[in-house]
């Protein structure tokens, strides 16, 4: 059941289980939700995810951004769910959604996909040999094909956030925006950004929020003063 609190998504950016642990017990009951992504996968980072799930009654998204053939994502999901979690991340191509909700099969993990990275613009798609077109026409473009392989939700920056809500086929999916920042925090490595109410009120569901709650001086009241920011949108 989504609560209130469950909106902000803090991402535990942090080199290995022991902090992320750490810093998660900081936080206390300021969060609900813990975003584990590739860059803490080899320092226990399932490890952290079950625990965190299973004793400490988190919702858990494991930012996992799988690509390859059909076959080996489907088999890479069967296996990641039987940790019980909340949000898994797959390429938004097509074929990958497909795949991963075969994978996910019987289970109440739901697959977001991911239509453009947050750290790009348009000059880092021409070196990825993108085709034409703005990021935010790409990002809507992608979330519809997503939502069309069965995708329970996308990825993509706020700022695209209110053009994907209104894509006929967003009823009832989840958009989670990344690259949100609090007014004042340093942008980082995003490049398409904004606050945490403006992504919720422009059709967010989540938001994951990183350094600017972990790198603070007292990171319990940085999530709660988000939480209070967004608490009644």
């Amino acid at each position: 059941m989504t609560t209130p609190s469950d909106k902000l998504i803090v991402a535990l950016d942090v080199p290995n289980a022991l902090d992320g642990l750490a810093l998660a017990e900081r936080l206390g009951d300021a969060v609900s939700f813990y975003k584990i992504g590739l860059g803490m996968l080899t320092g226990g980072g399932l490890a952290l995810a079950n625990e965190l799930k299973q004793d400490h009654g988190k919702r858990i998204f494991l930012d996992m951004k799988l690509f390859d053939i059909g076959a080996t994502v489907e088999a890479a999901v069967r296996g990641l769910v039987q940790f019980d979690i909340d949000f898994l991340t797959v390429h938004g191509d097509p074929h990958v959604v497909r795949a991963a909700k075969e994978g996910a099969a019987g289970s109440n993990t739901k697959i977001l996909g991911v239509t453009i990275l947050t750290s790009l613009d348009r000059a880092d798609l021409d070196d990825g040999l993108m085709i034409p077109g703005t990021p935010r026409d790409l990002v809507i473009e992608r979330a519809s094909r997503a939502f069309e392989a069965g995708a329970d939700g996308i990825i993509c920056s706020p700022q695209e956030a209110a053009a994907v809500r209104a894509l006929g086929n967003s009823d009832g999916r989840l958009i989670v925006t990344p690259g949100v920042r609090p007014a004042g925090a340093a942008l980082g490595d995003q490049k398409r950004v904004a606050t945490p109410a403006s992504a919720i009120g422009d059709g967010a569901d989540h938001i994951v929020v990183g350094r600017p709650v972990w790198t603070a001086d007292d990171p319990r009241a940085a999530a709660a003063a988000i939480q209070a920011e967004i608490r009644d949108l």
